[in-house]
C-alpha cells in the first residue's frame, strides 16, 4: 500500500484539556500513511485529552516546546478542545512556533477550537476559514473570512469545524501534508 506521507515529519502542538478525538483520530491517519508524529506541549510526560463533556485519555509527549524547532517538522496539526488552545494562546513560544510554520510556508491543518492559537499568531488576515461556530466572531474580528463548512483549504491552512467533520478533515490534510514539500535543510 502507497504511504504517500512517508519520510515527512509532522507536528501535533498540543496541551492538556485538547479534544481526545482531534489528536487521536488524525495522528492515527497520519502515521498510517507513513508519516512520523511527535506530540508536542509545553511540558513533557503526558498531556489529559477531553472526551467531549468530561476528561479522557492522556498523550504521550514526545517533545518539549522548548526543545524543538518548526524546521524540523514538514506540517503542523493543530487539534481544539476548548481549553487546549486556549492555554497554548497564552503560551509565547506555542504561538511563535505556529506562526513560523506560516512565515515558511508550510501545511498547518487546524479544527474545532485551535483557530484560537492562529488568532493570537497573527495568520488569519484575509483567509477563508472555519472553525467551531463560536469562534467565527474571533475569526472576523482578525481579518478571516469565515464560513460554515465541513473543510477550508486556503493557501497552506486547513481548518474544520467540529469532531462530526472528522473523516473529511482527515482526507483534506493527508492531501494537503502529502502535496506540500519542505525546503532541503541547511547544513550545520
Amino acid at each position: 500500500m502507497a504511504k504517500p506521507l512517508a519520510g515527512k515529519t509532522i507536528a501535533i502542538l498540543a496541551t492538556d484539556g485538547f479534544e481526545e478525538v482531534e489528536l487521536a483520530e488524525p495522528k492515527k491517519a497520519l502515521e498510517h500513511a507513513g508519516a512520523t508524529t511527535h506530540v508536542i506541549a509545553p511540558h513533557s510526560g503526558e498531556i489529559k485529552g477531553w472526551k467531549l463533556t468530561d476528561w479522557g485519555r492522556t498523550a504521550r509527549v514526545h517533545r518539549e516546546l522548548n526543545e524543538v524547532s518548526f524546521e524540523d517538522y514538514d506540517a503542523l496539526l493543530l487539534p481544539g478542545g476548548v481549553m487546549n488552545p486556549d492555554k497554548l494562546r497564552m503560551d509565547t513560544r506555542a504561538v511563535a512556533f505556529v506562526k513560523k510554520f506560516f512565515d515558511a510556508g508550510r501545511p498547518v491543518a487546524a479544527i474545532c477550537h485551535a483557530p484560537w492559537t492562529l488568532i493570537e499568531a497573527d495568520v488569519v488576515k484575509g483567509r477563508t476559514m472555519t472553525s467551531w461556530p463560536s469562534l467565527q466572531t474571533d475569526l472576523r474580528n482578525a481579518g478571516a473570512n469565515w464560513v460554515d463548512e465541513i473543510v477550508v483549504v486556503d493557501g497552506n491552512l486547513t481548518t474544520s469545524r467540529k469532531p462530526d467533520d472528522i473523516p473529511t478533515f482527515i482526507k483534506t490534510m493527508l492531501e494537503q501534508f502529502a502535496a506540500a514539500s519542505r525546503p532541503v535543510a541547511k547544513s550545520a
